[in-house]
């Protein structure tokens, strides 16, 4: 099992993304994701609802940890340079992620319901960065108005940096 970095989520994804790269994602299986990554289905339902969610994993601890972060910037920081110290502090982890998320966002790209989990996923982003602004004093609509626009940045971003 060496090839594996990481725990079982992230065995799961990897072998996800080598599945649906060769054979497509509509004709991979949540059992072919299993077997290929030496694990049970069930193995897999332990960690993901379905085969979607495999895409997206740690999106739920990446926004939580972006809100707790907001909720500690130094209270003199304003509210951009905040958000966009929280969302480049972990550029190094995701520089090493890059072959691994360019796949992921080809994926993305060819079907419309992931993108529409992604789109999901970047909304639950901004209502959480819209809290931490939120709690740090800054009023509506300044607050909703910069998690939006933090929001699209980081997407735009992301895919430039792809």
């Amino acid at each position: 099992m060496a090839r594996w970095p990481g725990g079982t989520p992230e065995r799961l994804q990897e072998a996800a993304i080598d599945l649906f790269t060769e054979r497509g994602y509509e004709r991979t299986t949540v059992a072919e994701i299993a077997k290929h990554a030496g694990l049970t289905e069930r193995t897999f339902y332990n960690h993901f609802a379905d085969k979607r969610e495999v895409l997206f994993s740690g999106q739920d601890l990446f926004i939580a940890g972006v809100r707790d972060a907001l909720g500690s910037a130094p209270a003199e920081q304003s509210p951009l340079d905040a958000i966009r110290a929280v969302l480049t502090a972990d550029s190094d982890w995701f520089d090493q992620r890059r072959n691994a998320a360019q796949r992921r966002r080809n994926i993305l790209d060819a079907h419309p319901d992931l993108r529409e989990r992604e789109w999901a996923k970047l909304a639950a982003l901004a209502a959480a960065i819209t809290s931490a602004l939120r709690a740090r004093g800054v009023p509506d609509p300044a607050a909703t108005l910069t998690a939006a626009v933090s929001v699209t940045a980081y997407h735009s971003a992301a895919a430039r940096w792809l």
